[in-house]
């Protein structure tokens, strides 16, 4: 089979690569004929003394570097939950992606931080009931861009909707196949 591209699958903070959700989301690439690889970020997040999210900037360099290896190989699509998700956003900026899927994306990680994403086809699923990201700020940055938004009854971490949001990827990697 012929690979259509490739997915960067991040996980959420204090999470890790063997999470259910991102597992999730790359047996539904792999289904589709898109390769796949999962960073581990969890020694980053580990380093508690460089603030409650641990080392963010190493995160960001981490997914960066490689999404840009992978970018000049074809078709890529980076997808993330939570902090994952806000990392995912912002290489989507600096590397050319063909679509992003975020998983309760922190809209506002603090005031000198708002999400923002390359304006690329892109898929939110968000809990109606998140205890940590407000479902409205959610709502209204996934309207300003006319992004795709699924809401459901769940909290941040979306435990109860893994099927879903391995519907709602495989739908956007359909969406944007070559």
């Amino acid at each position: 089979m012929t690979v259509r591209g490739h997915c960067i699958l991040s996980h959420g903070f204090e999470s890790g690569p063997d999470a259910t959700k991102v597992t999730a989301l790359a047996e539904a690439a792999e289904r589709l004929g898109w390769s796949h690889e999962r960073p581990d970020y969890t020694d980053l997040d580990a380093r508690s003394e460089l603030g409650r999210l641990g080392d963010v900037a190493q995160r960001l360099a981490r997914l960066q570097a490689l999404a840009e290896a992978r970018a000049t190989q074809g078709p890529l699509v980076l997808a993330g939950s939570s902090l994952g998700a806000w990392i995912s956003g912002q290489v989507s900026l600096r590397v050319p992606v063909r679509a992003l899927f975020l998983m309760a994306p922190p809209v506002r990680l603090n005031a000198e931080y708002p999400l923002d994403a390359a304006r690329v086809p892109t898929a939110i699923i968000h809990g109606w009931h998140d205890e940590l990201i407000p479902v409205a700020d959610v709502v209204g940055w996934a309207g300003e861009r006319n992004d795709r938004l699924l809401l459901v009854d769940d909290g941040h971490r979306l435990s109860s909707h893994v099927e879903a949001s391995a519907a709602l990827f495989s739908d956007l990697l359909a969406a944007v196949a070559p």
